[in-house]
């Protein structure tokens, strides 16, 4: 098929996307400047938090204010798949992908307001472990610890990856592994060192960096296009030169510019917006271990919701930040974003079912002066290593807290510590290994394949959780066959997903009705119904729930007064050896105050048996100050009360916040209505 004579001027025929190969030398200076800067800001927070103990290592001693926790929330949430995927979504179907990022705005909130309260009376780390006090036995924890992992690893990481990858080796011109083991280096120094502290600080500095980017990429776009008027009346002629004639094939969506969608023939139809999507978001928000343990964090209840505040007002922005600079660029660049004749696609991006995936990496490089294109690159590689850190460490915690204390109930501190850090190294390496099936399998528009998986596993463990929370019926038979049924189900579709892909333009659609008539967020609702049903069901028919796992563990007994007995320590050996708190009180937060004070008192000590400096600087970089020697001889502490961690907000600060909310509520509501 020949190429239309009107070849636009920025292409050179040959269909390559970024003719330039090199960045300038300022690019360069501006990158390395960067990762200097992180990586200072990264060793900084090490020097400052205490990263010895468990709870210094996996919630940041519980010490963050507000404004860490809501940047760090923030730059979790948004990586580099978010730039890629919604500015692509933006570009092949228009504004409708927002509707995730405004569904966020809510249940941030949601989590602050009504999961947080609970989780903080309940007195856990991780997710899993909240479920194992709520309904008791082992199997539950398990069976989520492993799915959390499974669903970081198959959605987050090889997303993250992968988008990272599409910048660095289309934009940059780097050598992938190259780059990605650099960049995996990097984050896997503070990671591993510093803990939860070093990567909230680190997110707090990439969020300023991902804003500061992302709006002047977006001036300068809005400038390149003639505003929003023209936004909406070029996009429409945004059509590229060459495509099958009397097809829909390259041709923008008449319902572009609105967020809710024909209900039965659209793309993202508006009830599975409303309920369908909710549930995921949920899911997301409230239950997920990477959000919820930067909002257990903060200091107290207060500084969390101020945190969940700021990350709501910043959900504004992702339309105006990374969809409608998709849609520009496809403007710009019809040819090449909207590009609708397969063999063509595959020779632009390698990817026949279509392009829109390299819209924002086509601005970066054509709109910005030299200089700022250094900066929007940090800016991409701040997402792609905020994500992932926060990823990386939430994932230690999982396996560290929920599955390996399984298997050794015994361990030590120390040796939670240890387990923590090499399983980062594990995902640095297992990411690594990622990239070659990530690059195989990339699909059109990488942002809805992320969402239609989180819409397969994520609505029987939202449900499980809410019931739980909200359900004092709920029983642990219930949760657990409500979670097996819906995860099957799921299981199910997912294959059926993968072994029957959605149809290329204009191509005949020979899928099984249940795929092809049954849009994954109507599928999300009648997954969250059915095992809704089976929870309901099955706990009603077995016995409830003993009162020790109501109290305290759900919102109406989040009140209730710690059992007294549960707050005298033992003061034996064990105590100063820190073990494990799957033995200790329900309510104690701090895990092993004992060994905190042990290693502060031994910290200073030196080693009588000549450990050697080499070995002593190591340690330290690893936050591991306390010899093993240390914490085995350490005469047992004397036994401390622990400190319950209070639900009380001061009179003044929770108006303002719950001003705030009502702000943000409106805030939201407005712009649904004004774009739906």
């Amino acid at each position: 098929m020949e190429t239309t004579s009107s070849t636009p001027s920025s292409v050179t025929p040959p269909w390559d996307v970024f003719p330039q190969k090199t960045l300038d030398s300022i690019d360069i200076a501006v990158l390395v400047l960067y990762f200097l800067f992180v990586l200072a800001v990264g060793l900084w927070s090490m020097w400052k938090t205490q990263r010895s103990t468990v709870k210094g290592y996996f919630l940041a001693g519980g010490q963050m204010v507000w404004w860490p926790v809501g940047a760090s929330l923030f730059a979790s949430n948004v990586g580099s798949g978010h730039f890629i995927g919604l500015a692509g979504s933006g570009a092949a179907s228009g504004i409708a992908a927002t509707a995730y990022e405004w569904n966020g705005m809510f249940c941030v909130l949601v989590l602050a307001w009504l999961f947080l309260p609970i989780y903080i009376a309940a007195g856990v780390t991780t997710m899993p472990e909240y479920l194992r006090k709520r309904f008791g036995g082992k199997r539950i924890q398990m069976f989520l610890a492993i799915l959390y992992l499974f669903i970081y690893i198959f959605t987050k990481i090889s997303v993250d990856m992968y988008a990272g990858a599409l910048f660095i080796q289309q934009a940059l011109h780097w050598d992938l592994y190259i780059a990605v083991a650099g960049l995996l280096a990097i984050t896997a120094v503070y990671t591993v060192a510093g803990g939860l502290a070093a990567v909230i600080y680190t997110d707090a500095l990439q969020t300023l960096i991902m804003l500061i980017g992302a709006v002047t990429l977006m001036v300068f776009s809005f400038v390149e296009v003639g505003g929003l008027e023209g936004l909406q009346t070029k996009y429409f002629h945004a059509i590229p030169s060459t495509r099958k004639e009397n097809s829909s094939c390259g041709l923008p969506r008449e319902d572009a510019f609105h967020i809710f969608r024909d209900p039965v023939n659209s793309d993202l139809p508006w009830p599975g917006v409303l309920v369908g999507m909710t549930i995921p978001s949920l899911w997301y928000w409230c239950t997920d271990q990477v959000i919820v343990q930067r909002s257990l964090a903060a200091k107290n209840l207060s500084h969390a919701k101020g945190g969940s505040l700021m990350t709501s007002y910043l959900k504004i922005l992702p339309l105006f930040m990374m969809v409608m600079p998709g849609m520009i660029s496809r403007i710009l660049f019809p040819d090449l974003v909207a590009c609708a004749d397969a063999e063509i696609c595959r020779k632009i991006c390698g990817n026949p079912s279509g392009c829109s995936d390299i819209a924002y990496p086509k601005l970066v490089i054509e709109l910005l002066p030299v200089g700022l294109r250094g900066l929007m690159m940090s800016v991409m590689i701040a997402a792609l290593m905020s994500s992932l850190t926060s990823i990386f460490n939430s994932a230690s915690t999982i396996f560290t807290m929920d599955l390996w204390k399984h298997f050794r109930p015994r361990c030590s501190e120390w040796e939670l510590m240890i387990v923590g850090r090499v399983f980062v190294l594990l995902l640095t390496v297992v990411s690594i290994l990622w990239i070659p099936l990530v690059q195989a399998g990339q699909g059109g528009q990488l942002f809805i394949y992320i969402q239609s998986i989180s819409s397969y596993l994520q609505p029987p463990v939202a449900m499980v959780f809410i019931l739980g929370c909200f359900w004092k019926r709920a029983n642990e038979k219930g949760a657990f066959w409500g979670l097996v049924t819906g995860l099957l189900l799921g299981v199910i579709r997912l294959v059926l997903d993968f072994i029957y892909p959605e149809p290329q333009c204009g191509e005949t659609d020979l899928r099984p009705g249940v795929v092809k008539y049954m849009h994954y967020l109507y599928f999300s609702m009648v997954l969250a119904a059915i095992s809704t049903l089976t929870v309901l069901v099955v706990s009603m028919l077995t016995e409830p729930p003993s009162e020790e796992m109501i109290s305290r563990l759900t919102w109406f007994t989040r009140g209730d007064l710690p059992v007294k007995k549960d707050l005298a320590v033992s003061p034996s050996p064990d105590a100063a050896k820190g073990v494990c708190e799957a033995e200790r009180p329900a309510l104690q937060i701090d895990i092993s105050i004992a060994s905190e004070n042990s290693s502060n008192d031994n910290k200073c000590t030196t080693n009588a048996k000549g450990n050697s400096k080499l070995m002593t600087t190591f340690l330290w970089l690893c936050g591991m100050e306390r010899k093993q020697e240390n914490a085995e001889n350490v005469a047992p502490a004397k036994a401390e009360p622990l400190p319950v961690a209070s639900l009380e907000e001061k009179p003044l600060v929770k108006h303002v916040l719950n001003i705030n909310l009502l702000l943000s509520v409106c805030a939201g509501i407005f712009l649904w209505a004004y774009f739906a």
